[in-house]
Parts: C-alpha cells; sequence; structure tokens
C-alpha cells in the first residue's frame, strides 16, 4: 500500500514575511503606522497613513534542516533550497480625505524542501513546492482623527507540488514513486481597527479569516513496476481541500519622541481547523483509495517585540524578535512541516535614496528547537533540527 504524504502547514509553513520594516522591528506592525504592508498588518490603519504608497520587497529564505533516526549516527540533510515570498502594496487616496483604497499581493503560507530519494524518511516525502499568493483590494475609512476602520477581500492561488518513494521495487531495486500536483483557489477577507489616542500611543486589532484552498483535478502521477501498473492508475486526478487558518493580531505601539519607535505584537493562529487532510482520487483500485490522514493541530500564538532608532531624518536601525509556539501535537511531526517551539531575532536598515524613495533591508535568524518524534503515519522516528535565515530588501515610493 501507498503511504500518501500530509500537506501539513504548521508554523513552519506560516511565512510572516510581510514588510521589511516590520520584519527589522520583529514583525511588529498591528499598533503602528509604518508603510503600506497595513495593507495586511492593519487595514484600519491605511487611512491614518500620511502619505500615499507603492511598494515592493522580496525575502529570500534559506531553509536549513537536518534529521538524524533514531539508534543510527547518520544525519539526513535537506538540500539547498532557496523560497522567495515577496510582498507588494499600492495606497491611495485624496489628499485630506477620510478614505484611502490599497492593494496588497503576498505570500502567507508556503514551503519549499528537497530531503532527496535516499534518505530514511523517503517514504514520508522526498520533496516539496508548497505556494499560497493572496491578493487582497482594501478600503479604508477614518472615523475620527483617532480611530480608522478598514476591510479587505482575500482572494487566494494556490499551488503544490509533492513528491514521495513508494515502497513497490522494481526488478532493479528502484522504489516507485508518486507525485501529487495541482493548484486550487479560495477566498477570505482581512479586518482592522486602528486607535491613535495620542502622538505617544497607538493600537490596533486585526482578524485575517480562514481561507479553504480547494484543489480539484490536481495530477496524481505514480511511477511502479509494471506488474503493478493497473493498480495504479497513471495519470489520475485528485482532489482535497486546504484549511489556511484565521489569524487574531493586537498590536500596540509606543513613540516616546520623534527618533524611537517601539512596538510589540501578539498574534493567535487557529490551527485547530485542521482536523485532518482528505484526498479523493479520480480512480482508484484496491491498492489505491482515497485517504484521509489525521492531523489534528492545536492553536498556537507567538509574541514579538521590536524597535526602530532614527540616527539622522535618513537614516533608520532596528531590530526585535519574538517567540512562536508549534500547532504540530506529538506524533503528528513530518519532514514537510519539521516544526517545533521557534525563537527569532530580526536586524532592519531603512535609507531614503531621495525625497520620496526608501530603500529598506532586513535580515532575521530563525532557531526551530530540535525535536525527537515518531510519526503515527509512517513510524518515521528520530530527531529534526532546524535554522531559518532570511535576508529581505524593499523599495518604496510615497507622495
Amino acid at each position: 500500500m501507498a503511504l500518501f504524504p500530509a500537506m501539513a502547514m504548521a508554523q513552519g509553513f506560516q511565512v510572516n514575511l510581510h514588510g521589511q520594516k516590520q520584519i527589522g522591528m520583529g514583525h511588529t506592525g498591528t499598533g503602528l503606522l509604518q508603510d503600506g504592508a497595513s495593507v495586511l498588518f492593519n487595514p484600519g490603519a491605511v487611512a491614518m497613513l500620511p502619505q500615499n504608497y507603492l511598494q515592493a520587497g522580496i525575502s529570500p529564505l534559506f531553509f536549513k534542516s537536518a534529521f538524524q533516526s533514531t539508534g543510527s549516527n547518520v544525519t539526513y540533510n535537506n538540500t539547498n533550497q532557496v523560497a522567495t515570498p515577496f510582498t507588494a502594496y499600492a495606497v491611495w487616496g485624496p489628499t485630506g480625505s477620510k478614505w484611502k483604497i490599497g492593494l496588497g499581493v503576498y505570500t502567507p503560507f508556503g514551503g519549499l524542501t528537497n530531503w532527496g530519494n535516499t534518505w530514511v524518511g523517503k517514504y514520508s516525502l522526498e520533496s516539496l513546492n508548497l505556494k499560497a499568493i493572496y491578493f487582497q483590494p482594501t478600503l479604508s475609512y477614518k472615523l475620527s482623527n483617532t480611530v480608522s476602520i478598514g476591510a479587505g477581500f482575500v482572494y487566494n492561488y494556490g499551488s503544490v507540488d509533492l513528491t514521495e518513494a513508494l515502497p513497490l521495487s522494481s526488478s532493479s531495486g528502484q522504489d516507485g514513486q508518486a507525485e501529487l500536483k495541482g493548484s486550487g483557489h479560495g477566498l477570505g477577507y482581512n479586518l482592522g481597527v486602528f486607535i491613535k489616542p495620542s502622538n505617544e500611543v497607538s493600537l490596533g486589532l486585526t482578524y485575517r479569516s480562514q481561507v479553504d484552498t480547494k484543489i480539484e483535478n490536481g495530477d496524481a502521477l505514480f511511477t511502479v513496476p509494471a506488474s503493478l501498473a493497473s493498480s495504479f492508475p497513471s495519470p489520475n486526478t485528485f482532489s482535497s481541500s486546504i484549511p489556511l487558518p484565521s489569524t487574531t493580531s493586537l498590536g500596540l505601539g509606543y513613540m516616546p519622541d520623534n527618533k524611537w519607535t517601539i512596538g510589540f505584537d501578539m498574534e493567535f493562529v487557529h490551527w485547530s481547523v485542521y482536523k485532518s487532510l482528505d484526498f479523493t482520487y479520480g480512480k482508484t483500485t484496491s491498492s489505491l483509495q482515497n485517504t484521509s490522514l489525521a492531523r489534528n493541530y492545536q492553536d498556537a500564538y507567538d509574541v514579538r517585540l521590536g524597535a526602530e532608532y532614527k540616527t539622522s531624518p535618513k537614516i533608520a536601525v532596528r531590530f526585535g524578535g519574538g517567540y512562536a509556539t508549534t500547532a504540530v501535537q506529538d506524533g503528528y511531526v513530518t519532514p514537510e512541516a519539521p516544526d517545533a517551539d521557534r525563537v527569532y531575532g530580526t536586524l532592519g536598515l531603512g535609507t531614503k535614496l531621495a525625497k520620496n524613495l526608501d530603500l529598506d533591508l532586513s535580515f532575521e535568524y530563525e532557531h526551530v528547537m530540535s525535536r525527537t518524534q515518531t510519526e503515527i503515519q509512517t513510524q518515521l522516528s528520530g530527531t529534526f533540527k532546524t535554522n531559518v535565515y532570511i535576508p529581505g530588501i524593499s523599495l518604496s515610493y510615497h507622495w
């Protein structure tokens, strides 16, 4: 029987790389007025932005993970893969108006890893390329000089390409292989409230809804010995639905003077909706049945703290960090998401290239706590160790 993989999406698949200023400040932004990235961080803050924005950025993500199986001294490393989460924002409103409109295009979920076809966990996973791209048109309105609200509609385009080995050897001893490849879409929304009771203090509250991404008529490809070809129809199709969880964020901002900005965010990710992952195949046989894989995730949270200091009218330095809990319970840790509680630190630098043009740089280091597990589905047993390195760059034009 083929053991089909899970497209698990723990904290490790939630990509929190939504703006270089925010990354540099430990990913804080829900309760701050910074730039066009407020379209995502808090739609309610968009109407309070003093200027209009066009900006775009990219954060190449270097994921380094290693696995040592129980009772062995052999360590397996994933091959070097570079994911490229990106952001693009536009914000516009007439001078002095109470409203602004915005558009955000960003990648809040994704994963890219390749363990190869010779490691001990090849029957759980060989490679994974998962992407979710959100398109969010947004409207924000200022109720008063101290309170503004906003809402955005979300359309998600998602894609997945996943391979694993099958324990069905040919006469030459080569394993079989399964590949699931497809794309789909989902709908959601983003709500926010922003309050600025004084020049020194601000706060924000946002809710990003769950987005159920449905993949229909994806390609299910099987490479098996000729004698078993009738048991694994190829080409074949599959359908599935992936719940990308809702998120609730609370943010605080404190500006003691015109040089310092301090931010604090707390985020709750409602992963408990992810109970199982189900695959329905276009063609089934006695050896290839529709599958339902238990995941039983739990809600997770993270706390973030960061600061910015303006050394001059043209230069700003930023720093921050945070702690995030994992959504993956014991027994459900897989090579797709070798997740555990994590800590991270960030640095950032902003400079004005011209009167209306800003360059922002960031760097993040994440350390995922080592975790020893036995996966319930495949009985893969061992210890995962993971570190992540993320540089980033963006350009912003404002007027």
